[in-house]
């Protein structure tokens, strides 16, 4: 596998580059066999040297570089690493816009807006996520250090405004799939036991006063907290079968979980 922390270095001399961070599973602690390398490279605002991000990624044949904004609105491109034993992926981040999302948490105001690979959508607190449980690799200014300890402990604001605003929606739309159920629109139904359920796991962690910085792998991540439901992961896994006792079971769930 690549040195991360020479690779890091050297994005970290490329123009516009203020910090790398290692993220994902390899900085919780959780990756397997799988998993990839998430480097986030973080910039103020100003565009990347991307060209003499492109010669880097060149030393590593079928690699991919992608422009800033060129994968949707929060996932602000990247790029794709053919390196040797796993493959590394590249995330640009603003650190500006981190630190936006961090001031709305603050005053109460949390998003989730449509994002590409993302089928819950993209939470917007997710950004504070990332950082909060990254590894920093590169960070010769402090700015990203700075911000990460903004984070720690985890904003009180913001587990309440989950609690408000994602609770709420989790019962919303189990509510909203019940006469479809009966007409047997199940494509519809699905819908709506993703949302809860996907607004639960937020709730569930928010609680708890742990990160959660995207839907993969959140039912795993929640079935491993202390006031998680008993056998959460498998009654979700029922309650994602598009029939009436699939949807039974997500009511359940949530009446579980005090969101009923």
């Amino acid at each position: 596998m690549i040195d991360l922390d020479v690779l890091a270095a050297r994005i970290g001399g490329v123009r516009g580059v203020i910090g790398v961070v290692l993220g994902g599973s390899r900085a919780r602690g959780t990756a397997d066999e799988h998993s990839d390398a998430d480097l986030g490279v973080y910039r103020r605002g100003a565009e990347l040297d991307l060209s003499a991000l492109r010669e880097l990624a060149a030393e590593h044949p079928g690699s991919v570089v992608a422009e800033p904004g060129e994968w949707g609105p929060w996932v602000d491109g990247g790029a794709w690493l053919a390196t040797p034993g796993a493959k590394t992926d590249l995330l640009w981040r603003d650190l500006d816009r981190v630190e936006q999302v961090l001031a709305e948490v603050r005053s109460g105001v949390v998003r989730c807006e449509q994002q590409n690979g993302h089928p819950l959508g993209y939470f917007s607190h997710g950004y504070l996520a990332e950082l909060a449980t990254a590894q920093v690799l590169h960070d010769p200014s402090g700015q990203l250090a700075a911000v990460q300890a903004q984070l720690r402990p985890y904003p009180v604001e913001l587990a309440e405004a989950i609690e408000r605003v994602y609770g709420w929606e989790a019962g919303f739309s189990l509510a909203n799939a019940e006469t479809p159920a009966k007409r047997g629109d199940w494509l519809f139904v699905s819908g709506c036991v993703f949302r809860a359920l996907g607004c639960l796991v937020q709730v569930l962690h928010a609680r708890e006063h742990v990160w959660l910085a995207t839907e993969k792998g959140a039912v795993a991540s929640a079935a491993r907290l202390a006031r998680a439901p008993r056998g959460f992961a498998a009654r979700v896994a029922e309650a994602l079968h598009p029939s009436a006792a699939g949807l039974a079971t997500a009511h359940a769930l949530l009446a579980d979980c005090a969101l009923a």
